[in-house]
């Protein structure tokens, strides 16, 4: 649980460099807020990181991964890769290289995703399979130290930029020193069993076979995952216009990638594994890539079936909805009902870091006594009903009193909530391919609620601008994925009993 927690504040702590240190820096530099503002499209990354996280299960970096483990030797890697990015950007003048700043910024925020996917893969393999009740402990640690990194880090560079001889390169140095102590983490973990290399070798001779016997269907679902792919990063990436066809961009992803597990499996039941196929270098490339992007996705589905994996994919995409709707437009009812900008940032962001703390660890408390499906239940309840709070305030007006009791109540069940989630889904994963599968149900959550969170501001005009029935719908939104969730309860059960 140490080690969890360490790697959190690792994971948190990325951020901060490439967030509000980057955008202080760039604002003291005389930049526009045009400027600044695109240097936040580095973030888009984090949404997106599913589509290289089987590379994460199936590739070992030299030495280190030999030295230190799969999990371990990733996490070091992309450490040390994020320390000399903070070196690169001490050396760098905004005004005269903005170009190679953006770049900076941006190998930082992959190399933070690609950490936050090794990081995750650890903390669920750390967990032995016969209790799997403690994956909600696992992720209030992690939630904990991704604060503690993001807020109570974060705001060390701000304190030391208004020392005389400071200046911003040289907080950067000292972030870079920052990262390079929290690689201290690496050596104090230890590395989680594993029999992944023994699934991927049989995969490989499985879809190898198949390959062999079937490569134009072969060469078709390859197309469908390379469409897919390219898809999504169109739909994060993308302009303007395309920000207004996601939901469109998502039933297209999903009827690829339906296609494509559809057309792997079918492959794969005709032609067993074959010991003596050995296919050309294409053929094995092929059988490789297939077995590295399809075999996590088609695993999900064959061990769960299609109607409960669907069922499950549903439940991760709607359970917090509702809190997603309101977070978008949180700010701008606070601002719109009267509080002041000192209002937000001393109860908004500071508050709710302490709440989130001391809420993560009471709730995994709860869920590790009443077990993760209960845990569910009561946190998506609570998170409902926290939201009818803020249609109170919308009554009674910016009363600062009513705003930190909403925001206490709001932090602690939206923390309950995601660690219970966490643990969630940390359960549905097949230990053999824990990167893959976690990241891409995490992203699969994200993306959807980004989705669907971008209309949050056409449901409040439709309104006419109504707060509170606005947040009593937000309220509603947790009901839908709470029926879907009793309806398949048993058979999570089952799933939480028997493996993760």
């Amino acid at each position: 649980m140490l080690s969890i927690f360490l790697f959190g504040i690792a994971s948190g702590f990325p951020w901060v460099m490439i967030g509000s240190v980057l955008s202080a820096w760039l604002k003291d530099a005389g930049l526009t807020r045009s400027a600044i503002g695109y240097f936040t499209a580095v973030f888009a990354v984090y949404s997106v990181n599913f589509l290289w996280s089987p590379m994460l299960d199936r590739l070992k970096i030299p030495f280190l991964c030999q030295r230190l483990g799969q999990r371990r030797g990733w996490i070091l890697s992309m450490q040390l890769v994020i320390a000399c990015c903070c070196l690169l950007l001490s050396q760098v003048d905004p005004n005269s290289n903005l170009t190679l700043a953006g770049l900076a910024a941006l190998f930082i925020a992959l190399c933070s995703a690609t950490q936050d996917i090794a990081i995750d893969a650890f903390r669920i393999d750390s967990i032995d399979t016969k209790h799997n009740e403690q994956q909600s402990s696992a992720a209030a640690m992690s939630t904990s130290g991704w604060w503690t990194g993001y807020a109570l880090l974060g705001a060390i560079p701000f304190f030391v930029a208004d020392m005389p001889g400071w200046n911003w390169p040289d907080v950067y140095l000292l972030l870079g020193a920052i990262m390079l102590l929290l690689t201290l983490g690496v050596w104090l973990a230890k590395e989680p069993q594993s029999m992944r290399d023994k699934a991927y070798q049989e995969a490989q001779s499985h879809y190898l076979a198949a390959v062999v016997a079937k490569g134009h269907q072969a060469m078709l679902v390859m197309l469908a995952i390379a469409t897919a792919v390219v898809l999504c990063f169109v739909g994060v990436f993308g302009s303007t216009w395309f920000e207004y066809q996601t939901l469109a961009f998502s039933v297209l992803v999903l009827a690829l990638l339906v296609y494509a597990i559809r057309t792997t499996s079918h492959m794969l039941s005709q032609h067993n594994a074959c010991t003596t196929t050995q296919g050309g270098p294409a053929q094995q490339a092929m059988a490789w890539v297939l077995v590295s992007m399809g075999e996590p996705l088609r695993d999900f589905f064959n061990r769960n079936g299609v109607r409960l994996a669907l069922s499950l994919l549903l439940f991760v995409v709607l359970f917090k909805m509702g809190e997603a709707i309101l977070g978008r437009m949180s700010i701008v009812f606070y601002k719109e009902i009267g509080f002041s900008n000192s209002d937000i940032a001393a109860y908004s962001k500071l508050l709710t870091w302490a709440v989130t703390i001391v809420a993560s660890i009471t709730g995994s408390l709860i869920n590790l006594r009443i077990g993760i499906i209960k845990g569910l239940f009561v946190g998506g309840i609570a998170m409902a009903a926290s939201n009818l709070l803020f249609a109170l305030m919308a009554s009674v007006g910016p009363d600062k009193t009513l705003l930190f009791i909403t925001i206490v109540v709001d932090g602690f069940t939206a923390a309950w909530g995601t660690v219970a989630f966490m643990a969630f889904i940390s359960v549905l994963c097949n230990r053999a391919f824990t990167a893959s599968q976690y990241a891409l149900l995490a992203s699969i959550g994200t993306f959807g609620r980004t989705t669907l969170g971008a209309y949050s501001g056409v449901i409040v005009d439709s309104l006419g601008g109504n707060w509170q029935l606005f947040f009593v719908l937000t309220a509603l939104m947790v009901i839908p994925s709470l029926v879907l969730l009793y309806m398949i309860r048993d058979k999570i059960q089952a799933i939480a009993g028997q493996r993760t």
